[in-house]
Formats: C-alpha cells, sequence, structure tokens
C-alpha cells in the first residue's frame, strides 16, 4: 500500500489528532484531501475505500452544516445592523 493511502486510512474520527473539540470546516477539507488521495491510489482495498468513501460523505454534510450555520449568523448581523441603523435614522 502506497503512503497516501496508508496517510488517509487512519480510523473514522470527528478529529484525526484525538483532541475532543469538532472539526473545523479547514480541517474536513484537508481530512477530505487525504481522503481523494488515499481513494486515487491503485493499490487500495475495496474494504477500505468504501470506509474511506462513508468518511467523507460525513465530512462533507458536517461541512455542510457548519457552513449553513456561519451563513445564518452572517445574515443574522446583517439584519441586526440593519435595524440598528434604522432605529437610530
Amino acid at each position: 500500500m502506497d503512503e497516501r493511502a496508508r496517510a488517509a486510512g487512519d480510523p473514522p474520527s470527528s478529529r484525526d489528532d484525538g483532541d475532543a473539540r469538532p472539526m473545523s470546516v479547514e480541517e474536513r477539507l484537508r481530512r477530505l484531501d487525504r481522503i481523494v488521495a488515499a481513494l486515487d491510489a491503485e493499490d487500495i482495498e475495496l474494504e477500505q475505500s468504501l470506509a474511506l468513501f462513508e468518511e467523507g460523505i460525513r465530512h462533507v454534510r458536517a461541512a455542510e452544516r457548519l457552513l449553513s450555520a456561519a451563513e445564518l449568523r452572517v445574515e443574522e448581523l446583517i439584519e441586526g445592523e440593519t435595524r440598528r441603523r434604522e432605529d437610530a435614522g
């Protein structure tokens, strides 16, 4: 098995380093890059491919949730600022 497949073959978890805090969007994207590199390796076994694919899907969904929450927060901040200006003006 080549080095890329071994590096991405870490057991699925919310954190690669064992830290208990949730992964950020950026951390999830870096993990997804490693997963894609491993899946591109020609000598990866089917079971490992499936496990990595499943982990990748979890990271994509979690990143989508994080981005949606950030978008909502930005919208709320903009609306609050608009209301503040209207009340002051």
